[in-house]
């Protein structure tokens, strides 16, 4: 139900942009926004939208990355800026619905490195 898109390598203070793709109406959802996980890590909770357009940010990434969404699109994205080895991991896509639990997509890998 949920398609993740844009990983790639990426040099230490570049750019990327997920996109996660939805198979239905992303206001379906009571929540989504991305997680990711990096090797030997557990999986870590980077953005997300709850409770409609209210926007939480993880920390380590709060500043740098900006979490928006397209309802006519049924697409969440993830502007990631100013990107350092740190980030380098897997990105899921997430969602999140009252009564049906959680929603994952399959992951795209996100590598930053000179």
């Amino acid at each position: 139900q949920l398609q993740a898109s844009g990983g790639g390598l990426v040099q230490p203070g570049g750019s990327l942009r997920l996109s996660c793709a939805a198979s239905r109406a992303i206001s379906d959802f009571n929540a989504m926004g991305w997680y990711r996980q990096a090797p030997g890590e557990q999986r870590e909770l980077v953005a997300t939208f709850a409770s409609g357009d209210e926007k939480h940010y993880a920390d380590s990434v709060n500043g740098r990355f900006t979490i928006s969404k397209d309802n006519t699109k049924n697409t969440v994205y993830l502007q990631m800026n100013s990107l350092k080895p740190e980030d380098t991991a897997v990105y899921y896509c997430n969602a999140w619905k009252l009564g049906s639990g959680h929603f994952w997509g399959q992951g795209t890998l996100v590598t930053v490195s000179s």
